[in-house]
Order: structure tokens, then sequence, then C-alpha cells
């Protein structure tokens, strides 16, 4: 029996870090030769620049090229940067087109003059077409190595002509029906052509329920349209449904991870691309942007408890006790927010049905005030016996989590409407508000009441 032993990236990366460490470089090299090529490229991304290039060099050039296109733009750049012309086009002489497409705008101009020309017509093309859609389409992200047969043909001679291809393309689990025009009609599923007599014509077999993507589709609708649908491939047809192309789930998991990426770096004001181990100083810049957004809202929030300094002056408590409300309400709103935010990227959250997830949002903010609101009254209670104060601080946080429950789900909504994205204005603003709300809501009441 044999046994297979499974190294976890952790491992590998420790003992990567080891070999460099101590610059054993031709060691470390022979460490990436049984791992994938997208293994490698995490790896890669994994530490520092320096080392990374050292690394890169002592890389065959065959394996490059894939390893590129797994890489994130800024280190995918640097390692760019620090190659031969002649190098750059070996190693990506291999890629196919929509993989070489990606990486296409990184490349300095004599590489790409110099790979054109390895390339023939069909292929300059090919590539061609790709680049002329955005990259966040479903042009950009389309393989354009696809298999079609016409409507008028029996199966026999449609697996005639697969034995022929030698070698199918990856993730081919159907075949592309055309017209003498080259517009799409419906597919056919391998299964069918194996499961089916040889003299069967293949126009009763094919599934129109398969409807093309349109090629100025965005690859987040993509993505979304492969999860409700289970597809493992789709055509995409251009504005004359001429079949162009096809999307493989291969190209959508990377879509999926990026928006997850994304999502989680954009509330912290990062790109999703950024270099871990970026230069210290391009890396300050990029974050004192966040930060001075951020002192921005700060300010605002210190303006509005200045207009309460006489009532601070007064009880002490209610500068202890104001975070309390400015909290609840953020962490309230905060979970609203990326409700709303993940159910407009997934198409889930409209405006046609954007009120009723408002008002059912406000209905749970003024549910948990209530609950929590007599939870901390009694805890403020408790510490400095003043029932005026807790019956303020319990009033305060009601008010701030019924706010912010309406201020998450009408936040992303407006924000997408203005073509800003959610996930990185989102929090900010959010922050802003309940701090807002929350301060003016507790130190108004205290002064009414004082």
């Amino acid at each position: 029996m044999i046994e297979v032993k499974h190294t976890s990236f952790e491992e590998c990366l420790q003992r990567l870090m080891t070999s460099l460490e101590a610059s054993l470089y031709e060691e470390a090299t022979s460490q990436l030769s049984d791992l994938h090529t997208a293994e490698i490229a995490r790896l890669l991304e994994a530490i520092p620049p320096k080392d990374r290039a050292q690394l890169w060099a002592n890389i065959d050039t065959g394996t490059q090229g894939d390893i590129l296109k797994d890489l994130s733009e800024k280190v995918r750049a640097q390692l760019l940067s620090e190659m031969a012309v002649d190098s750059i086009v070996e190693a990506l002489e291999v890629l196919d087109m929509d993989d070489l497409a990606d990486i296409v705008p990184d490349l300095p101009e004599s590489a790409l003059h110099n790979l054109l020309l390895t390339l023939d017509y069909k292929h300059r093309d090919h590539l061609k077409r790709v680049l002329s859609y955005p990259e966040d389409s479903a042009g950009g992200l389309m393989n354009i190595d696809i298999i079609t047969v016409r409507d008028d043909v029996t199966v026999r001679t449609v697996i005639r002509y697969l034995r022929l291809l030698k070698e199918m393309p990856i993730d081919t689990d159907q075949v592309f029906v055309v017209d003498r025009a080259y517009k799409y009609l419906g597919s056919i599923h391998i299964s069918t052509l194996l499961t089916n007599e040889a003299e069967q014509h293949i126009a009763p077999l094919i599934n129109k329920n398969l409807h093309p993507i349109v090629a100025d589709m965005p690859e987040n609708e993509v993505a979304n349209l492969f999860e409700r649908r289970d597809l493992i491939s789709a055509p995409v047809v251009d504005k004359n449904k001429q079949l162009i192309g096809r999307i493989t789930i291969d190209d959508v998991v990377d879509v999926i991870r990026d928006e997850a990426e994304h999502s989680v770096m954009s509330m912290a004001g990062l790109d999703e691309e950024e270099d871990v181990f970026a230069p210290v100083m391009q890396s300050t810049k990029r974050r004192s942007i966040w930060l001075g957004v951020n002192l921005i809202t700060v300010f605002i929030a210190v303006f509005f408890i200045g207009l309460f300094e006489a009532t601070l002056q007064e009880k002490i408590a209610l500068a202890i006790l104001m975070p309390v409300v400015a909290s609840m309400g953020g962490i309230a709103g905060t979970q609203t927010l990326i409700l709303v935010t993940r159910g407009i990227a997934t198409g889930r959250v409209t405006t046609s049905n954007l009120k009723v997830l408002m008002n059912k949002e406000v209905a749970i903010g003024f549910l948990n005030g209530i609950v929590w609101s007599l939870v901390i009254s009694a805890a403020t209670y408790a510490w400095f016996a003043d029932f005026t104060l807790s019956l303020v601080i319990a009033l305060a946080v009601i008010v701030n989590l019924i706010f912010a429950a309406f201020a998450g789900a009408i936040l992303p909504s407006l924000l997408h409407k203005f073509k800003i994205d959610p996930a990185l204005a989102g929090g900010v603003i959010l922050t802003t508000i309940t701090d807002v709300i929350g301060f003016v809501a507790f130190l108004g009441l205290a002064t009414l009441v004082s």
C-alpha cells in the first residue's frame, strides 16, 4: 500500500524560508520541483522580494509562464521587470490566450512586440479579440479555445472529429453547435454523444436551455450565473449572437476568490493585489491615504462631542459610557452593511426588494435595541446608582441601533448607485454615522434631563 503524505503550505514555507535564510538557493529551488505551479506562485508571494527574485532566476523558463498567471499583479510585475525580453517571450509562449490576455497589460512594450511576432495570425487575432473586452467582463474572462459543430451532422461525424483533434481543451464537458454564420444554436454534452447511436442526427440532441453569456456581462454576474446553474462551462457570444468563446469553472473560481479578497481588503482600505512584502515607503503612502480619511471622520465625531462640553464637565460618567453607545451602533450597523453589500454583489438585493429588507433590518435593530438597552441600563445602574443616567443610555442605545440598521441597509445601495465600492467606503461612512448619532442621542438626552 502506497502512503500518500500531504505537506501543508505552512510546512513548505517554513522549509523554504530556512533554505533562503541560509542562502541555499539551489536547495530552495529543488523544494519547488514537486509542487503545482499555483502552489509555487503562492510561496513566491509569501517571501521577501530579494529572495523572490533570487529564487525566480533559478526556476525553469518553461515553468515560469504557468506560475506567472497565478501571481498577483504586483508580484508578477516585479518578476517580469527582472526578466530579459527573450525569457519573457519563452515563458509566455505556452499559455492559453485567456491567461496570456491577463498578463499582457503588465508586459514591457518590447516584450509584447516580440511575443506577438511568435504568434501566428489565428492566435494574434484571438488575443486581440480577448483584449478588446474589459478585463472584468465575460469577454475578458473567456477562453477562445472551443469546439464547435454544425447541426446537420451525425453523432458519428462529431465523435470522429473529436478523435482527429487528438487533444480537447481543458474542462470540455460539451461541444457548441453553431450555424453557417457561426451563431450559437445550443450545446451537446459529451456524455450525450457517447450514449447515442452513431447514425443519430445531433439536431434533436441539442440542449437549447443553456443560454449564452453576453461578452460585456460583468464578471461578478458571470460568477453568480455559474453558481445558480451549477455550470462547468458556458458559451460566450458577441452582440450579434455569434459564438466567440467559452468560460470555464476554473476561471470563475478565480473571480470568486478575487471578490472575497477584495471585500476583506477593501474594508481596511487596502488593495487585494498588494504585495505583502512591498517596500515600506510604498506601503506607507498607500495606507496613509486611508488613515487621513479616517482622521477626518474622527474629527467630525469629535466636533459633535464638543457641542456638549458643558454637560460632560458636569457628569464624568457620560464620558465613561459614551463608547458603549457608539460601539453597539457600530457593530449592529456593520452586520447590516455586510449583509446588504454581499446581497448587492450576488444580485439578491436590488432596488425592488431593498425597502422590504430595510424594514426588516430596522425591526431587528429596534428589537436588539430593546434587549440590550435593558442589559446596559441595568449595568449602568449597578455601577453608578443613577436611574436617570440608566434611562438615558437605554434610550440612546435604542435610537442608535435603529439608525445603524437603517444606515447599514441604505448606504451600500446609495454608494453602488454613484459607482462607489460599498466595501471600500461603506465602513468608514457607517462608523461616522453611528458615532455621531450615538454621541448626539446620548449626550443630547443627558443635556435635556440635567
